[in-house]
Parts: C-alpha cells; structure tokens; sequence
C-alpha cells in the first residue's frame, strides 16, 4: 500500500496574495524579429517575473508579431498589478515588431511609464565584407 505523502512544495498552488508589496520597477523588453520577451525587474535589478511570445504558446512566424508581443505585455502588466507596482522605467532592446505594443498593453493596467531607454547595439562599424569573389 502506497502512502499519500506530499509536501507542501508538491500541491502545485500558486498564492493568491502576492509576498511582498513592491512600488516600483523596470520592465525589460526584448523585441527581436523571431520573438518578444519581457521582464520586470525591482529597481535593483532582481527579476520579478517574465514572459514571452513563445512560452505563451506562440509557435513559429506568429512569435514575431505585434499581437503576440501584446499579449506578453497584458500578462506581466496583470502580474504586476497583482504585486502593486504602480510605476516602471521601460528599457527596449532590439529592433524587432514587438517594441511597442509590449509597452501599450503594458500601460493598459494603469501602471505609469516613467520613461522609455532604447538601448539597441548599434554597430560602429559593422561585420568585415566578404573577400572577392575568385573566377
């Protein structure tokens, strides 16, 4: 006969009532033309939680759209409104469809975007050119 035994850590459940109250943090969003991904940081820069096009169950060409990067945006503005965030600095990277509509659907949960840094790497002067081709 087996014994029922679990713990604590195995029933699966996720709290309802968030650990800890935080005011404020940054929201990192990746927008490649492959896919989108978004994490929100306190301000020390610990992760908080995040998400993205494809663990949201966007597959293939889809990943890259704007409809998807919105719905990664409603799900950590909802996520955040559940942890009391009232204000994010936004910092965008990359060059990708998903820029802005994470932002949007982001601020659609009345959380303020102080400000918005782009920091894409820009290359100075770029790969070195293919050699001649020989005939």
């Amino acid at each position: 006969m087996a014994t029922n035994t679990k713990t604590k850590k195995d029933t699966g459940r996720v709290s309802k009532t968030p650990k800890r109250k935080i005011a404020e943090g940054t929201l990192h969003v990746e927008a490649t033309f492959n896919n989108t991904k978004a994490v929100v940081t306190d301000k020390s820069g610990n992760a908080i939680f995040a998400a993205s096009a494809g663990a949201l169950g966007f597959r293939g060409a889809k990943k890259g759209t704007p409809f998807a990067a919105s719905k990664v945006g409603e799900t950590l503005g909802e996520k955040s409104k559940a942890l009391g965030i009232k204000s994010v600095d936004a910092v965008v990277k990359g060059v990708g469809s998903g820029r802005e509509p994470t932002i949007r659907a982001f601020m659609a949960y009345d959380i303020e975007i102080t400000g918005i840094r782009d920091i894409t790497p820009v290359p100075h002067n770029g790969p070195k050119p293919k050699k001649p081709r020989r005939v």
